[in-house]
């Protein structure tokens, strides 16, 4: 009965697991309480689970990372986020995080399945049997999933700083970390982000500077522009020229940018692709 799953059936579900662990957290604002920290994560970590058995089967059928069109860039980028919301969201001790994570999470997953257009063709070998620029793409993805959690710690940094402000503490602002823990994950997330993609951009070099030929100069000045705007924005933050309300709008509509790129930088990608099946 498994094995008549498709890995798109599996991507489903694991949207569905997000999607539910949303309108539960809804459900408990709307009713005044605090969303469960142990629901919110165990329904988090099933859909991850769920969502990693998918993109597996997938990584089999096209023989290696996903990666290969705009829906694969989605579900990767929504899985990397979830990963990192699993390993910092115990530390963090956040159900608002966790709550907004899922809705992320959501329509990342959700929205990509929806638009059969992303998913219409399937790109095998995309990486040519070579780990190491399959390395490059993986570490470069997964570094837009770090910049995504990095959006929704900013957003709740926005909230903290509304909240004070305007001096509205209970409701929903009740539940919102301190602005000060907000601020230290969202730089260490920045820092990480920013580590990662530069790590890619390196790794990705050795090849280029081999066969200059291969390279995809669209890809790669679009990835360059967005590796200079996010360490820009890290040193600014670092120097203090970049704090508050303008850090964390940055960083929103920074990675706004980086995930409307993915569209352009795949579709300029060779043509190595065959009919989608399922």
């Amino acid at each position: 009965m498994i094995a008549q799953i498709t890995d798109r059936d599996w991507l489903w579900i694991a949207g569905e697991f997000y999607l539910a662990g949303f309108l539960l957290g809804t459900w408990s604002l709307l009713r005044g309480g605090k969303p469960s920290n142990v629901a919110m994560y165990g329904i988090i970590v099933a859909g991850y689970v769920v969502q990693l058995v998918g993109l597996y089967i997938r990584g089999v059928a096209v023989g290696g990372c996903p990666l290969g069109n705009t829906f694969e860039l989605f579900q990767f980028t929504a899985w990397s986020a979830t990963t990192l919301y699993l390993v910092i969201g115990v530390t963090f001790r956040s159900s608002l995080l966790g709550y907004f994570a899922a809705c992320m999470s959501a329509v990342l997953t959700l929205a990509s399945l929806s638009i059969p257009a992303w998913d219409a063709t399937r790109r095998s070998n995309l990486f040519g049997g070579n780990p190491w620029i399959e390395f490059h793409a993986a570490l470069a993805l997964f570094s837009y999933g770090v910049f995504a959690l990095l959006a929704l710690t900013t957003a709740l940094l926005l909230l903290r700083n509304y909240s004070l402000k305007s001096k509205r503490l209970g409701g929903l602002f009740s539940f919102l970390p301190s602005i000060l823990d907000l601020d230290l994950i969202s730089v260490r997330l920045l820092g990480t982000g920013v580590a990662l993609l530069s790590a890619a951009l390196v790794v990705g070099s050795f090849y280029w500077l081999r066969d200059t030929a291969s390279v995809n100069h669209t890809k790669l000045l679009v990835t360059m522009a967005i590796w200079a705007v996010y360490t820009t924005t890290f040193v600014l933050r670092l120097r203090g020229r970049l704090i508050s309300r303008r850090f964390a709008w940055t960083c929103i509509i920074m990675f706004a940018v980086a995930l409307l790129s993915l569209g352009p930088v795949n579709s300029n990608r060779p043509e190595k692709a065959h009919a989608s099946k399922s």
